[in-house]
């Protein structure tokens, strides 16, 4: 669960939930994708194990408060099945509904999905931090870089007005061919940068993310 700080944990709060963009041409999950309640009961600490170490690979910070988590089929397959747990959903209707919302978030083809969070600790600085990162879901704030090629981060909308940002975010990526060749050369340099209202950071990104992402787009080509 994500809490206002931005906090990360097992499944996503209402407030920042992913709201519905078109997800074309991907397997979307399904009821028969999810285990039942009991079963996963029985399974969970082992399921829960796997999915940190897989996040732990798909997880990057970019400076000291904004970390990106990249999404797959098994990231949100998860947040699924434990929302589905926390809620104790049963009726069929309900579970596809969380189907729906989740699957929102699976990239689509040539794409990579991530949830951004702004991670702050310290609450008498929250807001302070916060009304910092306004505008930082609009332009061309956010992006992955190789040489001369850039990707910039597409935000999802709903999660800011003109007076609030959310700590949560939905973003997606469309690398050109020439990046998506970068990920796969390991003597090429990719890095993940913010510029934003004096949040200036850029790190490299590790070659086990990078093999994240060559998967994701394989999978969604």
């Amino acid at each position: 669960r994500v809490g206002a700080c931005g906090r990360e944990s097992d499944a996503p709060s209402y407030p920042d939930r992913p709201r519905r963009l078109r997800v074309a041409e991907v397997k979307r999950l399904t009821r028969e994708d999810l285990l039942p309640p009991e079963e996963y009961e029985r399974q969970r600490e082992r399921i829960r194990s796997q999915i940190i170490e897989l996040k732990r690979r798909r997880r990057i910070s970019v400076g000291p408060v904004i970390t990106l988590v990249f999404e797959n089929r098994e990231t949100l397959r998860f947040q699924t099945q434990e929302m589905v747990r926390v809620e104790r959903i049963a009726d069929p209707g309900k579970i596809q509904d969380e189907l729906d919302v989740y699957n929102e978030l699976l990239p689509a083809r040539g794409e990579l999905s991530a949830t951004l969070l702004i991670e702050i600790t310290e609450e008498t600085k929250m807001k302070e931090w916060l009304d910092r990162f306004m505008g930082l879901d609009h332009g061309e704030k956010l992006a992955i870089v190789s040489g001369g090629e850039r990707a910039f981060g597409v935000f999802e909308g709903g999660h800011s007005h003109e007076t609030k940002i959310s700590a949560v975010h939905f973003v997606r990526f469309r690398p050109s061919d020439r990046l998506k060749r970068a990920f796969a050369d390991l003597h090429q340099t990719i890095t993940l940068a913010v510029d934003h209202n004096g949040y200036k950071a850029e790190v490299p990104v590790p070659g086990s993310l990078r093999e994240e992402w060559l998967s994701d787009l394989h999978e969604s080509a």
